[in-house]
């Protein structure tokens, strides 16, 4: 079936070519340059508020970012981008975008479709009729958001923060680059996973010629009645992490304040690690090993020599070499916020692809996070059952106030 063509263009044309336009292509004196000529950034479109409870919405706007101290969420989508122009006017307009975005998003609004049905919606759509589910949006900024191979590619790199540099190889690390690393992060957390899933997807396309994703990776956790979570070993995850209410623990570990560019006070500086678990070989090892493992009862929680879940760790009942004496011997206290991951199979092996996407946030990564992790990868027992796969660490700035946009002090402070 032939389509109807307007000024020698089908409709379908069309719509390819408005989806191209972002990407900077030009098309001469063809009759489209009125197409191409469209911005890419938010249009000042109408928002469709959605009808929710106060309890499922977090706002955007505030001292601190969203999704660091935030309870934790059921799903995950955490994207990293590559910045694909050297315009620095560029970026700023990307970040503005992605600003206003983010308030739209976590306040469950949608943009409203454009009367010209020949261009695409401004909105995905698949959100719709959904609450916001306690959407949460963090972003961090990696150090080659700063500068790449020596060079300074929009003149930021004196606003670089103190620790932000890429996590060193450890022991048994073994890194995907294509899973690793990248000039931006966004950290997008909910209670539903299509509403996580949306958010991301609206950056993706709001970065069209000015962006690329790098790599996504998607996680879950589930717990109920106020019960830490379990990871896919069975065991209970995040069991030392202080409570989202503790501004003494977030002032002393969490939060940024001297020896730092003045966007990073309040900011904080998030770890990333993709550990794969071999769930084939740990589902073939008694439970008295797995134990040994991590120092921990299975059941309930509680460190060896100890009853309950939360009772401090004795250190003289603690195999030498497991998971929770080597952590507890070499790390200063952190935020985890760890999820599980699934993803599919290992094709290879025949074996699932699943393990653990641990997250976790600190004023002081030199101090906080790398000696854990030199100290694990050199001695812990778990090294028989994971490995390392992915990496990177994002300096994630203080929040934005209305009529800012996130990372503004970098450029015009």
């Amino acid at each position: 079936m032939t389509e109807e063509k307007k000024n020698g263009y089908t409709r379908r044309e069309m719509l390819k070519v408005s989806a191209v336009a972002g990407a900077g292509i030009a098309i001469g004196a063809s009759g489209l340059g009125t197409v191409l000529s469209i911005g890419k950034t938010l249009s000042p479109a109408k928002e469709t508020a959605v009808t929710s409870k106060a309890d499922d919405t977090i706002p955007f706007y505030a001292k601190h970012q969203a999704g660091i101290i935030t309870p934790q969420q059921e799903f995950i989508y955490l994207g990293s981008f590559n910045l694909t122009t050297s315009s620095k006017d560029q970026v700023i307009a990307l970040l503005k975008d992605w600003t206003k975005l983010s308030d739209v998003l976590t306040r469950g609004a949608i943009r409203s479709s454009t009367d010209n049905k020949l261009l695409p919606p401004n909105d995905t759509g698949e959100a719709i009729d959904l609450s916001p589910a306690k959407l949460t949006v963090t972003f961090g900024f990696g150090s080659s958001f700063f500068k790449v191979n020596g060079v300074d590619r929009f003149g930021i790199s004196d606003k670089q923060p103190a620790f932000l540099k890429d996590i060193p190889h450890m022991p048994h690390d073994n890194l995907d680059k294509k899973a690793s690393g990248g000039d931006i992060c966004i950290q997008v957390c909910a209670d539903n996973e299509q509403v996580a899933f949306h958010a991301l997807r609206q950056f993706i396309k709001a970065s069209t010629g000015t962006a690329s994703v790098h790599w996504i990776q998607k996680g879950f956790i589930a717990s109920e009645g106020g019960k830490t979570p379990r990871n896919l070993f069975g065991f209970k995850d995040g069991t030392a992490n202080a409570a989202p209410t503790n501004e003494a623990f977030h002032k002393s570990y969490i939060w940024t304040k001297e020896n730092e560019p003045s966007w990073m006070n309040d900011g904080t500086y998030m770890c990333y690690r993709k550990i794969r678990m071999f769930l084939e070989v740990w589902d073939r090892t008694s439970l008295q090993d797995q134990e040994d493992t991590f120092g921990r009862k299975k059941d309930t929680g509680a460190p060896y020599g100890r009853k309950k879940e939360s009772d401090s760790v004795n250190m003289q009942k603690q195999p030498v070499n497991s998971h929770v004496r080597l952590a507890k011997q070499a790390a200063q206290p952190i935020l985890r916020r760890g999820y599980s991951y699934v993803d599919g199979m290992d094709e290879a092996t025949g074996n699932v692809d699943a393990g653990l996407i641990f997250i976790s946030f600190q004023k002081n990564p030199e101090k906080q996070i790398l000696p854990m992790l030199k100290v694990l990868g050199n001695q812990d027992a778990l090294n028989e059952y994971i490995s390392h796969i992915g990496s990177a660490m994002f300096a994630c700035p203080k929040g934005v106030s209305q009529g800012s946009y996130i990372g503004k002090d970098i450029f015009e402070a």
